[in-house]
């Protein structure tokens, strides 16, 4: 037993010598990177790494999320990552990428294919996806290929891969169409048998929100507004892919019982269901699929595989330089700005990929004192959260409109509640067919604790000048204080459809029939009168400019600037990768690696994702007033 000290120590004296030793390694190796970046700078030819092929395929690999606007990511912890070929948790690819990225390609003669390789493709959305396959649709007006293939196609990826002249799937691949639904997790029960007090405040019979910690299911009003606008939204998936694919709308199999007639047919086998039913139109293997594409574009350099580029690698060559990037930063011509709000509306300042009332309406302040902007497009993809930050926004949007420039709001995926609020008072609103909107509804959530702690000997007690003081979540929730909130999400609400109907040409009655905290499709709303006109980004920054009377104009993103600090570091790091990845003469995947999908399907950690999104949006909420204008039923 007197040995164990000594023992202790000597153990201690070890982990600190490895935690030295490793925290030793690492600065020398970024170090050594920055050195060798150094270097590669003075020794440059300046001439571009990557060059596009002549007679190339263009390989849309996208992985990860389609996005309207990336969440900000620390420079350091990103060059990090890639350098030791790490993959991120969550990658995010920029809508406007993909679609700049196949424009060019239209028009480049060294493509002569667009292969669609889906397979690490994850979330997207109706909305996206359609603004995809309109860019796809238009490069096919090139004269030019486009090949879908894949050993598994989810429903995201297939509807890209509809806009194929070719749809190969691997003769073991799997490929279903389940349809469109919305399920939530509800946590009524276990927060009664943890003694944990809810106290929820809202108006509007739809405002399905807070339901998860009200109910253990789904309440009929939220399942027949939600059925009604996922419907909506599969009948237009359906005939879409029909309309590409030359076949009517009822070859969608959504009955269980012809679903397991024809695939009995096909002798049990996913992909020969998939053949049968004309969802692909020819099954090859790996190997069968790169010698077909050889035989189309040759050989790459290395001789194995076809000739090819990914889409990251045909941004970096195709990007404009540094000086028509200043030049036209610099720009002095009438200009259209696009602000980008997408995410959870949270108060303050928040990170793109986040909207915050305040950074937000900073950006829209730019905007306003910008003379050369003449009007605004407000892109709107968030399910709301914040009523006063969306004020806050809404706020800013009647400035602009007062300083003479028109503002159009166009709807992403979602402008649903806080998302619709910072819409109303746009001059114009489009949103896509798809786009989940509406949701006009606010509420407010509060727990107390006083029973959970009373179980284990812990109480509040003590004494105060009002009958408000020392209010907080360790005590009862008084009748007083309750009529109070409620009071406040009544007075939020009419606020809420005063805005909507003083902006839509309504009265407030026409609003608090259409609102009441439901969910309607883009579609649905242009007829309901919540919306102006149908179509996509391009259709809003058009009208920006029609009411602006601008005939000709350059568009402007305005979006936060990065830190000096930030430019810095990934400046540098990013040459330091470059030089890196010369000396360690990194492969360039061959394209029919296919087996890339980054997004874990495992069912625990699909539970665990969701359990986690539902409570850390519950967390996040930090409106001062405690009034939240949210759409759960989107699913973001």
């Amino acid at each position: 037993m007197s040995n164990n000290p000594g023992i202790i120590k000597r153990l201690l004296s070890s982990l600190w010598r490895v935690l030295s030793f490793a925290r030793s390694l690492v600065v020398n190796l970024v170090f050594f990177v920055l050195l060798f970046a150094f270097i590669g700078v003075i020794f440059s030819s300046g001439e571009e790494q990557i060059q596009v092929p002549d007679k190339t395929a263009l390989v849309l690999n996208l992985v990860g999320d389609v996005v309207e606007q990336k969440r900000e990511v620390d420079p350091m912890e990103a060059f990090l990552m890639e350098a030791m070929e790490q993959q991120d948790d969550k990658p995010e690819i920029l809508l406007n990428d993909i679609i700049e990225v196949i424009g060019k390609a239209k028009n480049d003669d060294r493509v002569e294919i667009l292969v669609l390789q889906l397979q690490g493709l994850n979330k997207a959305g109706l909305t996206k996806l359609q603004d995809i396959a309109l860019a796809i649709e238009d490069f096919k007006t090139s004269g030019k290929q486009v090949i879908a293939l894949g050993d598994q196609y989810s429903q995201d990826q297939y509807y890209l891969a509809s806009t194929a002249n070719n749809i190969w799937l691997n003769p073991q691949g799997f490929m279903l169409l389940d349809g469109y639904s919305r399920y939530n997790l509800y946590f009524k029960s276990a927060l009664e048998k943890l003694s944990v007090n809810q106290h929820i405040f809202r108006v509007g019979t739809f405002k399905s929100a807070v339901e998860p910690f009200i109910r253990d299911d789904m309440s009929d009003a939220a399942k027949e507004a939600n059925q009604l606008w996922l419907t909506d939204l599969w009948l237009q998936y359906k005939t879409d892919v029909a309309q590409r694919r030359g076949f009517g709308i009822e070859n969608f199999d959504e009955d269980i019982d012809d679903l397991v007639a024809k695939f009995s047919a096909a002798n049990s086998s996913f992909a020969h269901y998939a053949l049968n039913n004309h969802w692909v139109d020819h099954l090859k293997s790996r190997e069968e699929m790169r010698n077909e594409l050889i035989a189309l574009v040759g050989k790459n350099r290395k001789g194995d595989s076809y000739s090819h580029i990914g889409y990251k690698d045909y941004m970096v060559a195709t990007s404009s330089t540094l000086e028509e990037q200043l030049e036209l930063t610099a720009s002095t011509g009438d200009q259209v700005a696009i602000i980008v709000a997408k995410g959870t509306i949270l108060d303050g300042t928040q990170k793109p990929g986040t909207i915050g009332g305040d950074s937000t309406a900073k950006l829209l302040r730019q905007a306003r004192n910008n003379d050369n902007v003449k009007a605004v497009v407000l892109r709107v993809d968030s399910p709301g959260g914040s009523a006063y930050a969306s004020e806050i926004i809404r706020q800013e949007v009647e400035l602009l409109k007062k300083a003479g420039k028109p503002v159009v709001a166009s709807m992403g995926t979602y402008a649903a509640s806080g998302g619709y609020w910072i819409s109303a008072p746009a001059d114009k609103i489009i949103a896509a067919p798809s786009t989940i909107t509406g949701s006009i509804g606010i509420f407010g959530m509060m727990m107390t604790f006083e029973d959970t702690l009373s179980k284990i000997g812990v109480y509040t007690d003590g004494v105060g000048t009002t009958d408000m003081a020392g209010f907080g979540p360790t005590q009862t929730l008084t009748p007083g204080m309750a009529n109070l909130f409620q009071l406040s999400i009544n007075k939020g609400y009419q606020e809420f459809i005063q805005l909507v109907a003083s902006n839509r040409n309504m009265t407030t009655a026409e609003v608090d029939a259409v609102a009441q905290g439901r969910v309607w499709s883009g579609k649905k709303a242009k007829e309901l009168g919540l919306v102006d006109e149908l179509g996509n980004l391009t259709d809003a920054v058009e009208a920006a400019a029609t009411l602006a009377k601008l005939t000709t104009y350059d568009t402007l993103l305005i979006e936060k600037a990065q830190s000096s600090r930030n430019k810095i570091i990934e400046q540098l790091l990013g040459s330091s990768l470059s030089v890196v990845n010369l000396f360690t003469a990194v492969p360039e995947h061959t394209a029919i690696e296919l087996s890339t999908n980054t997004i874990n399907n495992q069912p625990l950690s699909q539970f665990i994702t969701l359990m986690k999104t539902q409570l850390t949006q519950v967390n996040q909420f930090n409106d001062p007033q405690g009034r939240y204008t949210l759409c759960i039923a989107c699913g973001h």
